[in-house]
């Protein structure tokens, strides 16, 4: 890629809010011991855990960017652990997210929530697809970009093949390639790696939008690869979708780990001894993130050969199936 992009002030911590949540919460850990149930705690215990697992973020990761005990963040997703408000704030805060979206469904809020929430109770996917759609054109507040169709953003782990897919895809199709991860760390003026270490995952999101933007701006024609927790925050994933064609490439867990040991790359993974487990959390809690793509395409079991004809052959279909006034995500 020839464009270079000057490096951005980087964010500051919020290191206290940590340290305050887990001294405020030094008796919590006493709740853990209890040994029966609360529907209410361990239901918010399954959901902080699946907001983990979309982040792509270990119980050991969340421990040390709040500031609390793994022990701790264990009871708590285990719905044995009666957390503090303070607590609760800083793991929200930590997985950018609200805090009622840790606590409890946000559509108990209203009236008109729960009548919403009634209408769209027990539809299929594909009716529930309709009416995010229906919604996203409603209270869309810019036009539809007439490059979308122009840009192709691959998504999907680490291992599914978006780099190299990424550089055949654009010299075949004459435009520049583009890895986002790059252009972050010409934004930063240092790594990821150090932006997570240094200022924690909240920073490292706010230079993937950054990023994602000045690629938009910068790019009519383009193929993008992405990084793979792109699709965990949803207004970056929203401004992915709306830009882009998304192709979401797949492969089975064991495919995905395979080409990241070829690669001698295990950095998501560093001191796990369950990184399989890991491995298949993350993309489970992905999959229906994932399949927001406009398409699908499995890489596992195929040669990059026949892999990359085929994707080129389908995309291809697919770009021309869509007429001028399609160009919205599915």
């Amino acid at each position: 890629m020839n464009q270079n992009y000057t490096p951005a002030p980087l964010d500051e911590p919020a290191g206290e809010d940590a340290s305050r949540a887990g001294r405020a919460d030094s008796g919590a850990e006493r709740g853990g011991e209890r040994e029966e149930r609360d529907p209410f705690l361990t239901a918010m215990g399954e959901r902080v855990r699946l907001l983990r697992a979309r982040r792509g973020m270990t119980r050991k990761t969340l421990a040390s960017e709040t500031g609390l005990s793994e022990r701790h963040l264990a009871n708590l997703e285990s719905g044995m652990g009666n957390a503090s408000v303070l607590v609760l704030r800083q793991i929200a805060a930590t997985l950018n997210c609200p805090l009622a979206e840790v606590i409890g469904d946000e559509t108990t809020a209203s009236v008109e929530w729960l009548l919403i929430r009634e209408l769209l109770q027990g539809r299929d996917q594909a009716a529930l697809q309709r009416a995010r759609m229906a919604l996203a054109e409603m209270f869309a507040q810019a036009p539809r970009d007439p490059h979308r169709k122009d840009r192709i953003a691959l998504i999907g782990l680490r291992g599914a093949g978006k780099s190299t897919f990424g550089r055949m895809l654009a010299q075949e199709r004459k435009v520049p390639f583009v890895e986002l991860t790059r252009v972050i760390e010409q934004l930063a003026g240092c790594p990821p790696s150090e932006i997570h270490s240094l200022y924690g995952a909240s920073a490292y999101r706010r230079y993937e939008h950054r990023a994602l933007e000045a690629v938009i701006h910068e790019h009519e024609r383009a193929v993008i690869a992405s990084p793979g927790g792109l699709v965990s925050e949803s207004g970056t994933f929203n401004a992915l979708l709306s830009h882009c064609f998304t192709v979401w490439l797949q492969a089975t867990p064991e495919e995905h780990m395979r080409r990241v040991i070829a690669q001698g790359d295990l950095r998501p993974m560093s001191g796990n001894k369950e990184a399989m487990d890991d491995l298949k959390r993350i993309l489970a809690g992905r999959s229906e993130l994932y399949g927001r793509a406009d398409m699908a395409f499995d890489t596992s079991e195929k040669t990059l050969a026949d892999a990359y004809l085929q994707l080129r052959d389908r995309l291809a279909a697919r770009l021309a199936a869509e007429t001028p006034d399609d160009g919205r995500a599915s």
